[in-house]
């Protein structure tokens, strides 16, 4: 299937691991230019370097704390004319309300809630300037079925889902694209070292861990693949008529009754 963005430069956040990873590589299979930002130039090199072996595209790396206000800035005025751009940064931890305390709160929204939105505020006015231009902010499902024991990432996500919805259903007024896509649980680096721990302490064996994931749909979770996937198509002008909504990937899971 073309996709037809070869040449299209993307700029991604939360771009050294896990599904920012998986995004970048998809994006670079098919000829999309990169600018990568995360904290760690480390990863964001060794992403970087991949992206040129196997797929010729031009990639920048940006290694940013983009949960400071002088982060974010920076990254815009370093990468300002791209035609996609896609917020991923950060990672809100669980917890009930008397867990989280206001400094907490107000740290990882820093960088995920208020990330985004300033994000979008800077590269919607130059994609509008310009008159086109796609926004894809990578959510989560916590904001569509809330749990009081991730009532920090529920609120956080839920937020962003109407912030979403409401500026991409103007934005094709000004020629922009604005789309959601709201992954469940994701087969991350992170996610699996969270699953052996458990099974060792549960069953003394981390080789066991994938038993947790028997609850979710066909036994399993999302790879940060099938995530990406959906990210280049709906960057695609196959999408070209997808905007102000929130795209879920999780296997039906805000549908079911409880999981556990």
């Amino acid at each position: 299937m073309e996709l037809n963005l070869q040449g299209k430069t993307a700029v991604i956040t939360g771009a050294s691991e896990g599904i920012g990873r998986a995004i970048a590589y998809q994006f670079a299979k098919e000829g999309i230019n990169l600018r990568l930002s995360a904290r760690r130039r480390d990863k964001l090199e060794e992403v970087k370097e991949n992206c040129r072996k196997n797929y010729g595209v031009d990639v920048e790396v940006y290694p940013l704390d983009l949960g400071k206000s002088a982060g974010q800035m920076e990254l815009f005025r370093q990468t300002r004319d791209v035609d996609i751009l896609v917020n991923n940064a950060g990672a809100i931890p669980k917890g009930k309300i008397h867990e989280i305390d206001e400094a907490q709160w107000r740290q990882v929204w820093d960088l995920k809630v208020f990330g985004y939105i300033n994000l979008c505020r800077e590269y919607y006015g130059f994609m509008k300037d310009r008159g086109d231009g796609v926004i894809i902010n990578i959510i989560g499902n916590g904001g569509e079925k809330p749990v009081s024991d991730y009532i920090a990432g529920s609120t956080g996500n839920a937020a962003l889902m109407a912030f979403t919805r409401a500026l991409g259903g103007d934005s094709p007024n000004d020629g922009i694209r604005v789309v959601g896509l709201n992954p469940g649980p994701v087969s991350t680096e992170k996610l699996v070292s969270m699953m052996k721990k458990a099974a060792l302490d549960k069953w003394g064996d981390e080789g066991r861990y994938r038993e947790f994931y028997q609850p979710f749909a066909f036994d399993r979770v999302a790879t940060p693949e099938e995530i990406a996937a959906m990210a280049v198509f709906l960057a695609s002008p196959l999408s070209a008529y997808t905007s102000g909504t929130i795209v879920t990937v999780d296997g039906g899971m805000v549908n079911k009754g409880p999981l556990f």
